[in-house]
């Protein structure tokens, strides 16, 4: 059981299934989405190929996790290495089985999650080590489930662009705040993140500069035609909860005061994926 227990940790079944989620809501974006076997299907690859990554990063990251997360699954006895891998493999194959599935004999979806899983792994292997480039990265992983989505419905529309582009901005800003947050592990392992690299402050004020990119955007549906106007309270309250967060970030850079602004973007982002859905359907 607590193997069992171990290896559900490992994948971080939430994040899972809202990376499987991700691509319901994508479909949501662009076409009004029923029950389907192919959004099944979707969800299914998206799931499976989130946690195989996530299983591939604790594998690469145990020594790090020694540091940052003793409790994590490799590093407190629970999963061993190879059992990690294992996993990893077991979870890209179910993966890339449903996404060859997707709409056969059509390949676009198969394609999409071929390239999202090499991003993903290359992120987790190399990548991570690599401070902007590696948040940019793991900022596409977050995005590319929303396309997906959108071709599992073969319908890919210019909101779903928007969109992925404020999610990415959004997104690559909360990376560069974890990166505060886990500075001393990063710093042990000679991983050159924004904040090892330039210090708390400097990593708050590049984290600030992207998630204003992410605000700038969000006019656009609506200045487009794209929404309706059950777009504008919720991208309100997310643009208010954005600067907000970013306030408290360039006032105060602690490891404390980061990991709380860190959570806060993660329910901004909610409820503007609430506000793009309220605004489409």
């Amino acid at each position: 059981m607590q193997k069992l227990s171990g290896f559900i940790c490992l994948i971080r079944p939430i994040n899972c299934v809202m990376m499987g989620f991700a691509v319901i809501v994508g479909a949501s974006l662009v076409s009004f989405v029923g029950f389907s076997i192919n959004l099944l299907l979707g969800f299914v690859t998206s799931f499976t190929l989130t946690g195989a990554s996530m299983a591939i990063n604790d594998y690469y990251d145990r020594d790090i996790d020694a540091i940052n997360e003793p409790d994590r699954p490799i590093p407190s006895g629970a999963v061993s290495p190879r059992g990690a891998l294992l996993l990893a493999l077991v979870l890209t194959i179910t993966g890339f089985t449903a996404a060859i599935g997707t709409n056969f004999p059509s390949v676009s979806c198969s394609v999409i999650a071929a390239i999202a899983w090499i991003i993903s792994v290359t992120y987790v292997t190399k990548g991570k080590r690599t401070g902007l480039v590696g948040n940019l990265l793991v900022s596409t992983c977050v995005v590319v489930p929303f396309v997906y989505g959108s071709f599992v419905v073969q319908e890919p529309r210019l909101s779903i662009v928007i969109f992925t582009a404020i999610a990415f901005f959004s997104n690559t800003g909360r990376e560069i705040v974890k990166g505060i947050v886990d500075i001393e592990g990063d710093r042990s392992q000679d991983v050159d993140t924004i904040a090892v690299a330039y210090g708390e402050r400097g990593a708050a004020i590049v984290s600030t500069v992207f998630l204003v990119f992410a605000m700038v955007l969000t006019p656009v549906p609506w200045a487009l035609g794209l929404v309706s106007p059950w777009y504008l309270p919720f991208i309100i309250i997310t643009n208010a909860g954005l600067v907000w967060s970013c306030v408290l970030l360039l006032r105060d850079y602690s490891k404390r005061n980061a990991r709380r602004v860190k959570n806060q973007i993660l329910l901004w982002f909610v409820i503007g994926l609430l506000a793009f859905i309220s605004g489409i359907l």
